[in-house]
């Protein structure tokens, strides 16, 4: 290697793998507080109403206000817990409107009854009424008319609830999935690039082996194992320090300054202000080696391939230019494929605050630039 400038050795990176996991809801403990919740307006609304016919403390009005109001009570929790079962008895449509219309008149007629059957808390009763008569007093077109407002105020409640669980548990069911397949999209995407660089590397490493230079193929296999031992530390997808990154450069570069010595000349300039960068994981490598493969693999005599990485505020700017051909037929394909799978990957992290460009120099090489907003690691 004629010329290879960087910072010194840098100590490993940190990988930012950091999960956020969002707590799991305890299900019974919603439940209990969303009942609790049901009983304890029941009971406020009992007590008004109480004090409202005569006061708290007598007991007729207390008894009359605790059957009106844990009666509805009971039917909304009835009501919820149905609902979120069968999600279709919480709909709004013409037909459960219906079914909950006969089911609300049955009802307020029955809650009709209890109240009238509170008649019979008077020992006097007989002197004013039949059984019949204080049983039925309650039942009239005004009062059902009520009970059916009542039962369709409840209905409405907890239908607007229930729909309004229903939409955000969907839609964070989705925004699961989507995070699911756009990580399961980067992994396999990873896993596109490094195979491909590890089958380059034996397929080198045997022509070595078959021309006998056993020094060669050791020292190729040294910075192999390098490189694989840094990959199999952590897991996908994840970003690291530039550093760390850089250190997988320079195992690479070891490794191809072997199959190509004194035709491979390779300069890094690095900022020491950007080492603590993190950038995706292998974002460098892929390009770099579309710069040997399809650049300085083509060249008959020496070829060049320079990387800088600059900070400039909160953006971190890399750079590869290669000195070969440019953007030939044969060349074409590999770099499409290899700077669209950079592409993706980037624009899983960062979605559309990157800027990458790749094209051919009109001196001659191949240059891709890449701009990605600043993050602080660790070194």
């Amino acid at each position: 290697m004629n010329a290879f400038v960087t910072a010194p050795e840098y100590p490993p990176g940190v990988p930012a793998t950091a999960q956020e996991t969002a707590p799991a809801a305890k299900g019974p403990g919603l439940r209990v507080n969303g009942y609790a919740a049901i009983f304890t307006v029941a009971i406020v609304l009992a007590l008004a109403t109480a004090s409202e016919c005569h006061s708290i403390t007598y007991p007729p009005s207390l008894i009359y206000g605790a059957a009106f109001w844990l009666w509805w009570a009971c039917v909304a929790s009835a009501m919820w817990m149905i609902g979120r079962r069968l999600p279709f008895v919480s709909s709004f449509s013409l037909m459960g409107v219906l079914v909950h219309l006969s089911i609300g008149s049955a009802l307020g007629i029955v809650h009709l009854l209890l109240l009238g059957s509170l008649g019979f808390t008077d020992a006097a009763w007989r002197l004013h009424a039949t059984a019949f008569e204080v049983w039925t007093g309650g039942l009239s077109i005004n009062r059902l008319g009520i009970e059916i407002l009542l039962y369709g105020f409840v209905f409405g409640i907890t239908g607007v609830i229930q729909f309004r669980i229903r939409v955000q548990r969907d839609a964070l069911k989705s925004l699961e999935l989507q995070k699911e397949l756009s990580t399961a999209h980067l992994r396999a995407l990873q896993m596109q690039m490094e195979p491909h660089f590890l089958f380059n590397t034996l397929n080198a490493i045997t022509t070595l082996v078959e021309l006998e230079r056993t020094k060669e193929a050791a020292e190729m296999l040294f910075h192999l194992n390098a490189i694989l031992r840094s990959t199999l530390s952590r897991t996908t997808p994840e970003k690291v320090p530039l550093s760390q990154e850089l250190e997988i450069i320079e195992n690479y570069l070891a490794i191809e300054q072997v199959r190509f010595a004194d035709r491979l000349r390779v300069e890094i300039k690095v900022d020491p202000g950007a080492l603590d960068g993190l950038v995706p994981c292998f974002l460098l490598q892929p390009i770099v080696e579309n710069a040997i493969r399809h650049g300085i693999a083509n060249c008959e005599n020496e070829g060049s391939v320079e990387t800088s990485v600059r900070r400039e505020g909160t953006t971190l700017h890399l750079r590869v230019r290669d000195s070969g051909p440019g953007l030939s037929g044969n060349s074409q394909n590999g770099h499409g494929i290899g700077l669209r799978n950079i592409r993706e990957r980037l624009a899983h992290f960062y979605e559309d605050k990157y800027v990458m460009n790749a094209q051919p120099l009109k001196a001659g090489g191949f240059e891709v630039q890449i701009a990605i907003p600043y993050e602080h690691g660790f070194r």
